[in-house]
């Protein structure tokens, strides 16, 4: 229904936050009228038929349930709507979801500009991933322009050729920044090793330890510098000598690495637990690894540059360009390894680590010439071939939590994230470092046949697809008669609910209603591990007494206030608890709690698990409660606090109505 609701928003120019909470809502009051309707109930069931008594029915819930609902749907309707935010539309005027309206949704049209290169620019014959505009300049180039033809995502080893019009995304000022440089001419002699090496400057060799906290990490993941104190110049691995890029570089157990840093700071790392075969190095030993020295040269900044004033870590010349600076002469004065917060001045005289090529493609970017698009230029991003789609995470996606870069989307899926909206805020740039969380929501852009592919992916769901999702309408009175003729053996009490599903799954496999493949994904496997590991966990709580403790406490503070009280408690101690606590383990964890409690007292143990089924159900005060809940946080823009202003309420209506059902349809 996520798809749908947002198609409603876009052609009712309703904002997305004023009817999400809503649908979220909605399945879960949904979900209190039948046996089926959610795991909590079925789970219930399940439990007093394991302890000899008579379980619920598949229409046991559905008088209650159905009260709660109505009382639940009115209170969202009337109430709800003066309390529910209103985050604006993310739609156009006209009612169309095109590419403007998703450009000004995840705000690209500040972000999103050309590039065009010069007819003799150095850039041309390298590759995007030779240019550095994504790792200096945090650029993505998502489209590019030459002779009248547009190619749409270029892949990293996309040669650019001099001419080129580049549509890209990031922040232009870092281009106005680097501009602002001014141009940094080496010297023509090159330092020597001596330069590494001074009375307060050692460089030292070590080998990464097979324990080693570093194992497995990248120099940069490490925070070696910050971390040790000490700045990587070498590492060997393997026999392989690797001097370049090196914050990326995965350390391994057994590597040997070329740091330099304070002499000071030396003993620290002999004795660090992280390191073994400590040793110093000699300057012969240095001018073994030529590649070091042949490295160094000195520039001098000019009186004008971006540079003068600004810290070493904002300069991005070592992050941008591997660029790392080993000493700063100024005004006579040597500083040998500056720190990360060292501040440049104009005339500064920098020793530098890395290649004098950098220093000519700085210049070839600092040429570069930007132009916005127009209202037509944005169109390019559709067109027969590529497509834009809006999509989200689902709750049984695997990639949570991971980043852009670690899952190498782009590679993987053959399609570029343009951005990413997490709650309220908007991302464009940098996106390789943003994790993946539920409830966000991404923008896409490739073609389409890959599109079609993700849209299958079960780590997926589309809210938005230009294209026309096909349906086999051929099949749907069949599908419709295996489901009903699931449920009239329920119904009629012939078989319990678990034989029915399984046999009408398989019908609906062996007639060609879906795909033994889509079936297989369709399943929640986290939901079912997570309730068959549970399971166990309630059966101790009962046989090691636990629950009967816990029952025993519960009755001594209200047990003499009579039944319904205790009824109610058990009903806001389960309430409270999904917030924390996801709802199936909820169940399976009160359910002998609430069923020694009703033993103790004489009553029904119907009542007090139909109780707690309500209470595990209205779960509206977080978005961690339900999954339900944190599928629309991302595209409605919603906060944490919007959840608890609207579901609280909510919440607070549900148990006044299952307070006053109770007695009537399920008495002591």
């Amino acid at each position: 229904m996520l798809p749908v609701v947002l198609k409603v928003a876009r052609e009712t120019n309703t904002s997305p936050s004023k009817l999400l909470i809503p649908l979220a809502y909605g399945s879960l009051l949904g979900g209190l009228t039948t046996l089926i309707g959610t795991p909590p109930n079925l789970l219930i069931s399940d439990a007093l038929k394991q302890n000899g008594l008579e379980p619920f029915g598949l229409f046991d819930f559905t008088p209650i349930g159905a009260a709660v609902m109505v009382g639940g749907i009115a209170f969202v309707a009337f109430a709800s709507r003066l309390i529910l935010p209103d985050y604006g539309k993310s739609i156009s005027s006209s009612g169309q979801q095109g590419v403007e309206s998703l450009f000004s949704q995840y705000e690209l049209g500040e972000r999103t500009f050309f590039l065009k290169l010069g007819e003799h620019s150095v850039l041309a014959g390298k590759s995007l991933i030779e240019s550095q505009l994504g790792k200096a300049l945090g650029f993505r180039v998502i489209a590019l322009q030459r002779n009248g033809e547009t190619i749409f995502t270029p892949d990293p080893n996309f040669q650019l050729q001099g001419g080129d019009r580049l549509m890209t995304q990031g922040q232009a000022e870092r281009l106005a920044e680097l501009q602002g440089w001014q141009k940094l001419i080496p010297d023509d002699a090159s330092p020597s090793a001596s330069t590494l090496l001074s009375p307060e400057v050692s460089v030292v060799e070590l080998t990464i330890a097979p324990d080693s906290s570093l194992v497995g990490n990248s120099v940069q993941g490490a925070n070696f510098r910050n971390q040790f104190n000490a700045s990587i110049i070498l590492i060997r691995h393997k026999g392989d000598f690797k001097h370049r890029q090196l914050a990326q570089e995965i350390l391994h157990a057994g590597d040997k690495i070329l740091v330099q840093c304070k002499a000071s700071n030396a003993d620290r790392l002999m004795e660090d637990p992280n390191f073994s075969n400590f040793k110093l190095a000699s300057k012969e030993e240095i001018d073994r690894y030529t590649s070091i020295t042949e490295r160094l040269f000195e520039i001098s900044i000019p009186a004008d540059s971006w540079l003068a004033g600004k810290a070493i870590k904002d300069s991005q010349l070592r992050l941008g360009f591997d660029l790392h600076v080993i000493k700063i002469l100024r005004q006579g004065a040597e500083t040998l390894l500056p720190g990360p917060d060292e501040v440049l001045q104009a005339q500064d005289r920098l020793t530098l680590h890395g290649r004098r090529e950098d220093l000519l493609l700085i210049r070839s970017l600092q040429e570069l010439e930007i132009q916005f698009p127009d209202k037509e230029e944005t169109g390019i991003l559709h067109s027969k071939e590529v497509g834009l789609a809006e999509a989200t995470l689902s709750p049984k996606s695997k990639i949570v939590g991971q980043s852009l870069a670690d899952m190498q989307f782009s590679e993987k899926y053959g399609l570029q994230i343009l951005g990413v909206q997490k709650a309220d805020s908007s991302y464009r740039a940098h996106l390789g470092n943003k994790q993946l969380q539920f409830g966000d929501s991404f923008l896409l852009m490739g073609p389409k046949e890959k599109l079609s592919l993700l849209e299958k992916d079960p780590d997926f769901i589309f809210l938005s697809h230009a294209e026309t999702k096909t349906y086999q309408t051929r099949k749907s009175i069949l599908a419709t008669g295996i489901m009903v003729a699931v449920l009239i053996p329920v119904f009629l009490g012939w078989y319990p609910i678990a034989i029915t599903a399984v046999t009408g799954a398989a019908l609906m496999v062996l007639c060609g209603c879906l795909k033994m493949e889509e079936a297989y994904l369709a399943i929640e496997w986290k939901s079912v591990f997570l309730i068959a590991g549970m399971l166990p966990l309630g059966v101790a709580i009962e046989k090691t007494g636990a629950a009967e403790l816990l029952a025993t406490g519960i009755m001594s503070t209200v047990g003499d206030h009579g039944p319904w009280i205790m009824i109610a408690s058990l009903y806001i101690i389960t309430a409270i608890a999904t917030t924390i606590i996801p709802t199936s383990a909820l169940v399976v964890l009160m359910a002998p709690i609430v069923l020694k409690s009703c033993a103790d007292l004489g009553i029904s143990p119907q009542t007090g698990m139909m109780a707690i089924a309500l209470a595990a159900s209205a779960s509206f005060t977080s978005p961690i409660s339900h999954p339900a809940n944190i599928l629309v946080m991302g595209p409605g823009g919603y906060r944490f606090v919007d959840y608890i202003k609207v579901g609280a309420p909510l919440a607070i209506v549900v148990f006044i109505i299952s307070m006053i059902a109770l007695p009537i349809f399920w008495p002591l």
